[in-house]
């Protein structure tokens, strides 16, 4: 069943079959995850990430995020190693991203790789997108449903947003539970997070010694873009709105009910505020604010993850 968006489905057995063959043609379909919405294709076809990259105006130095239903899957294409597998049986399913070397028999297209010899992968736990996975014989690269550089799409509009009816296909399964990107962690040599998310490094760390990642390093997957996440209008850190046309971006219970304040969780809660970002963010562009100031969020946990984003995201 459709909702008003023509090209907006429900979940169901009909959609399903309907997604499936799509996917099959080479052609992409927006589809939901527990992190944020996905533009998905099949990773082995080059017609369908050519598609991918030209649709979202994305770089072709930015790698993309390969996902699969399980671990047995993954092993034809990437050469799985004990650190891994501590990680996927304690995080996976779920919003946890690996770099791992690509197996030479392996039949990602290079262009999902951005030509390196490593590939990001993983595994999640939507009940939607597992689902699909389910019925393909090949995995589904699929960066965030939106166009390069802006903000990450959490609901199935916001994904029609940015594509209109670019996209014949695009899930509706609610909005993402988690709200931000997963977390990156390259495991090729000594482990070190690339991109923070909502599992943090203190929760990875009594599994392995992380080690810290370089500034100067190469892309080896999403989110390391310097511009990223944006909203399209200027975002600062040092001081308060002084215009009616300033948002004002605040975090916990000292905050009193203004209509420029736009609080990410009255309780103080970091993992309610990083569900609530982009969702925010986005309120804020279409009321018009011309600048956001950002009141100070803790740099821990998910903090980590939601400052990472608004730091990209003001570049």
């Amino acid at each position: 069943m459709k909702n008003i968006y023509s090209n907006i489905y429900s979940f169901n057995s009909k959609s399903l079959k309907k997604t499936i063959k799509s996917l099959k043609q080479g052609n992409l379909v927006g589809l939901p995850t527990e992190t944020v919405y996905g533009l998905a294709g099949n990773a082995y076809s080059g017609k369908a990430v050519k598609k991918i990259f030209k649709l979202k105006r994305r770089p072709k130095i930015n790698p993309l995020i390969v996902h699969y239903n399980n671990f047995k899957d993954a092993n034809k294409d990437v050469i799985l190693n004990k650190n891994f597998y501590k990680l996927y049986k304690k995080f996976c399913p779920g919003p946890l991203t690996f770099i791992l070397k690509k197996n030479t028999k392996s039949k990602i297209h290079s262009i999902v790789t951005a030509n390196l010899n490593t590939v990001a992968i993983r595994f999640p736990s939507n009940r939607v997108v597992k689902t699909v996975l389910k019925f393909l014989n090949f995995p589904l690269a699929m960066p965030s449903a939106n166009i390069s550089s802006g903000i990450s799409p959490v609901s199935a509009n916001d994904v029609f947003e940015d594509f209109k009816k670019k996209l014949k296909i695009i899930i509706n399964g609610g909005k993402s539970k988690i709200g931000i990107e997963s977390t990156v962690i390259d495991l090729t040599g000594k482990p070190k997070i690339l991109r923070p998310g909502i599992i943090s490094s203190s929760e990875i760390k009594p599994f392995l010694k992380l080690s810290l990642a370089k500034k100067n390093f190469k892309i080896k997957s999403p989110g390391m873009m310097k511009k990223h996440y944006s909203p399209g209008i200027p975002i600062i850190f040092v001081g308060k709105p002084s215009k009616p046309s300033h948002a004002y971006l605040v975090f916990g219970k000292k905050f009193k009910k203004n209509p420029n304040n736009f609080n990410l969780s009255k309780k103080a809660d970091l993992k309610e505020a990083a569900a609530n970002l982009y969702k925010i963010l986005r309120k804020i562009k279409k009321r018009g604010f011309k600048k956001i100031f950002v009141a100070k969020i803790p740099n821990r946990g998910s903090g980590l993850a939601i400052n990472d984003r608004l730091l990209r995201a003001s570049k």
